[in-house]
């Protein structure tokens, strides 16, 4: 039964916004996006809670949210950890160790809607913000970001570059919002008439199109030194993802892996990171 609801439910919710956008694509749009940007997992855990306990630091307020900061103390450069969809601050923890073993100052926080920060929804504009509060406060020379957090520190470099940011690590993150958004349609099945609602809600909310929000265009004026990671069969985010923002890129190095699927937590990929930001 369960599993025939889950199959079932983003149909009817496509059918709804099909129907709603015939007397108000206005408010279908909201609902359509509202949805999309809901987020239901990323809640700290149980086994999760010692280890961030013991390196809370300030709550920041941003936009009406409460946003979960953490620290470790190092003497070295203050590196800013940005993670994906559905996490929270402990996907770090085997970087973190390796960072804090090299003396690193390590920064951290939990996006809106995720681990210990308030808030229900998150979207790449309100994560930016919050990126680029995070990054006036304590002035990184290093970012790092997962996933959509990574789609997020380019598009902060595009919006609001900071001149102390000296080198920025990219790991399996999407690029081309129209490709995520293409998903949510085929998903949900609705037509393109809500696409075209969507389309125009989000233009007047952000002030782009879905086609115009690229972290490929956006990369063509990072002039920080960049280190990207995909895995070839990333079965999240495309690996032409970061083909193409490396292509955009000038100073930057595209590592390709095969089989270590997205969260990519593992030794080699937090070796190379390190080597990078100590080079």
């Amino acid at each position: 039964m369960k599993k025939l609801l889950i199959k079932i439910l983003p149909l009817a919710y496509g059918q709804f916004f099909n129907l709603y956008t015939l007397f108000s694509p206005k408010k279908a749009a909201h609902k359509a996006f509202n949805l999309f940007c809901t987020v239901r997992k990323g809640r700290i855990l149980p086994q999760q809670a010692g280890y961030l306990e013991k390196a809370k630091h300030s709550v920041e307020y941003i936009d009406n949210h409460q946003l979960q900061s953490y620290h470790w103390k190092g003497n070295n450069g203050t590196v800013l950890l940005v993670h994906g969809w559905e996490s929270n601050t402990f996907r770090w923890r085997n970087l973190i160790k390796k960072l804090v073993d090299a003396d690193f100052n390590v920064v951290a926080f939990d996006a809106p809607a995720h681990g210990h920060s308030t808030g229900k929804l998150l979207y790449v504009p309100l994560y930016e913000e919050a990126v680029n509060h995070m990054v006036k406060k304590y002035s990184p020379k290093y970012l790092v970001g997962h996933s959509v957090g990574g789609m997020t520190l380019m598009y902060h470099e595009y919006k609001n570059p900071n001149p102390e940011v000296e080198k920025m690590v990219i790991i399996g993150a999407p690029s081309e919002f129209h490709e995520i958004m293409e998903h949510y349609q085929d998903l949900l099945r609705f037509n393109n008439r809500v696409m075209k609602a969507l389309d125009d809600y989000i233009l007047n909310r952000f002030g782009f199109r879905i086609r115009e929000f690229s972290t490929s265009k956006f990369a063509k004026s990072n002039s920080r030194k960049g280190l990207l990671f995909h895995d070839r069969l990333d079965a999240i985010a495309p690996y032409h993802a970061s083909e193409k923002v490396n292509k955009n890129w000038k100073d930057s190095q595209l590592v390709s892996t095969q089989g270590l699927g997205h969260s990519m937590h593992q030794d080699e990929v937090n070796e190379q990171i390190i080597a990078f930001l100590e080079a």
